[in-house]
């Protein structure tokens, strides 16, 4: 009893001047230079390409700015000047890389498009689970979750987006009945986009996702999306589309915000 006593009557230790050190908090996240430590380690075993490209970008900015103060005469005032910014033309490279890896990581996963849309800012919503997929009796398996079509949803501003993922045809079939089914809820006169994602010429890729999105013509105001987003989302429930079997898409490969914007 003494012992434990004595051990919460202990003063906090103190550091250098007397002042007391603060405790770590244990939910507290990493820090700013841990997660640029973290994006760098990720992106060198995704692209080990990429730290040569940062250092070159570093490279280039120092010769920059070595013969811009050889002109005016001030070599060690620019160096001065281009050492903060060489290490910011590695961190700009760092992202860009940072970004392909991610997208990388997540390309062809069952619920990429889930992951890709919690890109999305102030004046979208979005669905985490489909709202179209294939039926589970057609997956025998965790190995042919790959072989699901799905269709996730949003809507903002441009109207109703739906992403398609998957084979193909099967994306088209549930993209163009969920389009009709859409359209009989929402009306006419809201806009129904449609985007599948792939490689080929017709398809977008998963980075081109989001930017696309935000590149459609707006024709809704806030309130009005916020409208058919509820009208929506209040028929949900009711139907509520087969989940391939296997998948949790609540547990979908999340894209790190942070990576993305190479810190």
């Amino acid at each position: 009893m003494s012992s434990s006593r004595s051990t919460a009557a202990e003063p906090a230790k103190k550091g250098l001047f007397g002042r007391r050190r603060k405790a770590k908090d244990p939910n507290k996240g990493p820090g700013r230079v841990a997660q640029m430590r973290q994006v760098f380690t990720m992106t060198r075993k995704a692209d080990p390409a990429s730290v040569w490209w940062m250092l070159l970008a570093a490279l280039a900015v120092l010769v920059v700015a070595v013969l811009v103060g050889i002109w005016i005469d001030q070599v060690v005032y620019m160096l001065i000047i281009g050492l903060p910014l060489a290490i910011l033309a590695a961190v700009i490279i760092l992202g860009r890389r940072a970004e392909r890896a991610a997208f990388a990581q997540i390309e062809g996963q069952p619920g990429a498009a889930s992951a890709v849309l919690g890109q999305l800012r102030r004046g979208w919503f979005y669905e985490q689970e489909p709202v179209a997929a294939e039926a589970g009796g057609q997956m025998r398996g965790m190995r042919d979750l790959h072989n699901a079509a799905m269709v996730f949803r949003a809507v903002g501003r441009p109207g109703v987006v739906l992403i398609a993922e998957g084979p193909r045809g099967s994306a088209q079939r549930l993209a163009t009945a969920e389009r009709k089914r859409v359209t009989r809820v929402v009306g006419e006169e809201v806009p129904v986009h449609t985007i599948t994602i792939g490689k080929g010429e017709e398809d977008t890729t998963l980075r081109k996702v989001v930017p696309t999105m935000k590149k459609l013509p707006k024709k809704l105001s806030n309130d009005e999306a916020l409208v058919v987003q509820q009208r929506l989302k209040a028929l949900a429930g009711k139907n509520r589309p087969p989940i391939p079997k296997g998948i949790d898409p609540t547990r979908a490969p999340r894209m790190s915000r942070k990576a993305l914007r190479g810190r």
